[in-house]
């Protein structure tokens, strides 16, 4: 029973035992922001997911808050990708161009 997929989630001398949370490092990208456009997995809906920020986490929900804004959209930030609802990629680049980011646009 010594397999990758078994594990102890109860012991009678501790109760329930919790599984250790892993945080994997973002790893710093080009300097390349990445805008695409995404549907899968969403019901058909699109968002535009922006990947290659390097940020921190507070500056990245900063940012993303701000683009959310200019765009009159609704979005999140997950795993330091920040997703916006909708097809909004020629305007999402307006802004981090004039941010002073080097963005390119990728996908179809």
């Amino acid at each position: 029973m010594n397999d990758d997929n078994s594990r102890l989630v109860y012991s009678t001398d501790s109760g329930r035992i919790k599984q250790q949370e892993v945080k994997s490092p973002r790893t710093k990208g080009d300097g390349i922001v990445r805008i695409q456009r995404q549907t899968s997995g969403r019901k058909g809906k699109g968002v535009c997911l922006i990947t290659g920020v390097g940020l921190d986490d507070a500056a990245l929900d900063k940012l993303a808050a701000e683009l959310k804004k200019k765009c009159g959209c609704g979005g999140a930030v997950k795993h330091g990708v920040i997703e916006i609802q909708g097809d909004k990629r020629d305007l999402l680049k307006q802004l981090l161009v004039a941010k002073g980011m080097q963005v390119t646009l990728v996908g179809g």
